[in-house]
């Protein structure tokens, strides 16, 4: 069973957790119970001070249900604030409540708001890491459609031509909002897991 609270890194904005790298998942023997500094909480054990929530404006209305929390927790991180996990807390929680893995909407929200998160936030230069990104999430797509999932693959193309859209309001939002933190991180989560065949996060 993992305890999916332990949320570190993203480097092209695939979000990933130690106990889960996409969908290898590590049986917990309790070996992230420990208290560290991550780069988001995961939204089933989100605790935000109130003047904080509120002085960012808030959870971005334009996401809906996915990786809202990741684009709070890198908007704070930008302002000067700081995300840490307790692993002395428990936490209840039914995964997968608002929208099932097999839905394409939920692959749908997920390639979108990976796209608007990363152009709102990252301090890299944008015009590399969004095209990283869309050469990334075509080969996705290719896959889904290899594995009979073409519904996905629309998904995807659906996610891409909406946040073309979006654009004039994703980089207003960054001008508006220039101060960006530059942030370590690790060697690609997709390399790693695809090519390097790494599914544990201690093997990172």
């Amino acid at each position: 069973m993992l305890v999916q609270v332990v949320v570190l890194l993203i480097n092209l904005g695939y979000p990933y957790c130690r106990g889960r790298i996409f969908n290898a998942i590590e049986e917990d023997h309790g070996q992230y119970n420990d208290q560290k500094e991550v780069f988001w909480a995961s939204g089933a054990c989100f605790f935000v001070k109130a003047h904080v929530f509120e002085t960012l404006g808030g959870f971005d209305s334009k996401f809906f249900a996915h990786m809202e929390e990741i684009d709070l927790c890198w908007r704070a991180q930008n302002s000067g604030q700081k995300i840490y996990y307790v692993g002395s807390s428990t936490v209840y929680h039914v995964g997968g409540a608002s929208l099932d893995a097999s839905n394409p909407k939920k692959t749908y929200l997920n390639f979108r708001n990976s796209l608007y998160t990363l152009v709102k936030n990252t301090y890299s230069s944008v015009i590399f890491v969004v095209l990283s990104r869309l050469i990334l999430d075509g080969i996705a797509g290719i896959r889904f459609l290899l594995k009979g999932q073409p519904k996905h693959m629309l998904a995807i193309l659906k996610a891409h031509g909406v946040f073309y859209t979006a654009l004039p309001y994703l980089l207003r939002f960054r001008k508006q909002n220039s101060t960006r933190i530059e942030l370590k991180l690790l060697t690609s989560i997709v390399w790693s897991h695809f090519i390097s065949n790494i599914s544990h996060f201690k093997k990172l």
